[in-house]
């Protein structure tokens, strides 16, 4: 980083305002209301002064899907675009579609040269570079959505924690359920009773993953030095450690590495156990114990894993612990009366009545004293199971809000004081540390015994420096004291 980025990066965020006009040539945008049919119900004018500018950092494969969803909500002007490929077959369709946006390759060239351009920025990058982008966006007055896991390391989490309490910027980590039904029902069943003394939480996805079938006696990482021509590798490697391109680090392949993504754990897992760790008020284990890792490696993740999170009492809540599985054939077992899944022939019911499924999609598994729930990923609401228990709880089941805004509203709208969002750094990042503790356990294969005050791991000294991670690199220091 030069030196003139050096001084950027430590201007005050009181220096730039951190709210822009919007220029009076824009043109008003007709945003029209659609019934399921295609059908117009009724149409309005949005001036351009209700909407904000936005800059995107990522706007191909994932972050492209986001620039698209912020833009139909009709508030947000896209101003600056930015990625390290722009250009690459995936950034080709945003770049023609705001073909009036400002392009950047390096984040910190586009804060340096177009930072009053716009009032909010978009991280939809790989997870180990959110954290430099969304804490200079941060510093500088800047709203944030980003998307999950937030951070890749414990520490990246606690310092974004820090500062959105000192910057008091609208902040949005990228669970969109969060904005859906199962946050509102959950939160709606918390409230009156209907979940409580949850002492066990089962949570899976057992898809298929990027790095299955890889070759787990792996000792280094693959190089090819054919490198795409629109690629700005280094950049690209942010504060990590230098390595050289390859294509299993591109297009999405970066979820398969410990040290750039966060596997299926962080992929899923914030779609799976945010409202739980939420509303049950779980904040971090003081135990989290790898039941099973198979196909181990130190570069990428298991081909299996199942994780034991331990959580201890709160307030008059008891104990609980969340297993975790994934992995092809790491199915779980389900509770009698879960309802239609594929049993696996090959294994009699337990004595509880609990059966082994063949098959069992993303979703979560809920043990209360009084009843037990099932849900799915993302938004989908809870079931109480089985079927009888249903039946006695209708009639004594609470009204469930709907949502006033999606996702991507929301933030806008908490950009410009009218409401707040819903996945908020207090909330979300704590959220992202317990998959950290996670991804720990499965990258040394080893029990982690974690001090929930202190925030440190107390039974193994390597464990409790990846809460840290590897150093930044030359340069990218600063980042790490905004």
């Amino acid at each position: 980083m030069n030196n003139s980025r050096r001084k950027f990066i430590r201007k005050s965020a009181a220096a730039i305002g951190a709210m822009t006009i919007v220029p009076s040539h824009v043109l008003f945008a007709k945003d029209e209301i659609k019934n399921a049919a295609g059908e117009v119900l009724r149409s309005r004018i949005v001036a351009p002064s209700d909407k904000i500018n936005m800059a995107f950092c990522g706007v191909g494969n994932r972050g492209g899907q986001i620039l698209k969803e912020f833009k139909k909500t009709g508030l947000v002007n896209v101003t600056t675009l930015c990625d390290v490929d722009m250009g690459g077959k995936h950034t080709l369709e945003n770049m023609k579609r705001n073909a009036d946006a400002t392009r950047y390759q390096d984040f910190r060239e586009m804060f340096d040269k177009s930072v009053k351009d716009f009032d909010s920025v978009c991280v939809g990058t790989p997870d180990f570079s959110h954290f430099p982008i969304t804490i200079l966006a941060m510093s500088l007055g800047k709203s944030v959505y980003v998307e999950k896991p937030l951070t890749r390391t414990f520490n990246e989490s606690e310092l974004l924690i820090k500062a959105a309490k000192k910057y008091g910027v609208a902040t949005q980590m990228g669970n969109q359920g969060h904005s859906e039904g199962n946050y509102f029902q959950f939160k709606a069943w918390v409230e009156a009773g209907i979940i409580k003394d949850v002492t066990r939480i089962t949570a899976h996805m057992n898809g298929r993953r990027r790095w299955h079938g890889w070759d787990t006696n792996m000792s280094k990482y693959p190089v090819n030095p054919e490198m795409p021509e629109t690629m700005d590798w280094d950049t690209w490697l942010m504060a990590g450690i230098e390595h050289p391109f390859h294509q299993d680090f591109h297009n999405g392949q970066w979820r398969c590495w410990y040290e750039h993504g966060m596997g299926a754990l962080g992929d899923w897992g914030a779609h799976i156990m945010d409202t739980a760790h939420e509303f049950l008020e779980l904040g971090l284990p003081y135990e989290v114990d790898p039941l099973k890792i198979e196909g181990h490696n130190p570069l990428f993740f298991p081909q299996a894993s199942t994780l034991a999170f331990k959580f201890p009492k709160r307030k008059k809540m008891p104990a609980c612990t969340i297993n975790w599985y994934d992995g092809m054939d790491n199915i779980p077992e389900v509770p009698a009366g879960f309802g239609k899944v594929e049993v696996d022939p090959n294994i009699p019911a337990a004595s509880t009545g609990a059966v082994k499924p063949a098959k069992l999609g993303a979703g979560k598994e809920i043990y209360g004293k009084d009843l037990t729930f099932k849900g799915g990923s993302h938004g989908s609401t809870l079931s109480i199971i089985p079927e009888e228990a249903a039946k006695d709880m209708e009639g004594k089941l609470p009204e469930v809000p709907k949502s006033p805004s999606n996702h991507f509203e929301n933030l806008v709208k908490a950009t410009k004081g009218e409401e707040k969002t819903r996945s908020p750094f207090e909330v979300s990042a704590p959220l992202s540390q317990v998959f950290c503790l996670g991804t720990i356990a499965q990258r040394l294969n080893t029990k982690i015994v974690f001090d929930r005050k202190k925030k440190q791991i107390t039974n193994n000294k390597v464990a409790n420096n990846l809460l840290v991670g590897t150093p930044p690199r030359k340069g990218w220091e600063e980042f790490y004291k905004l």
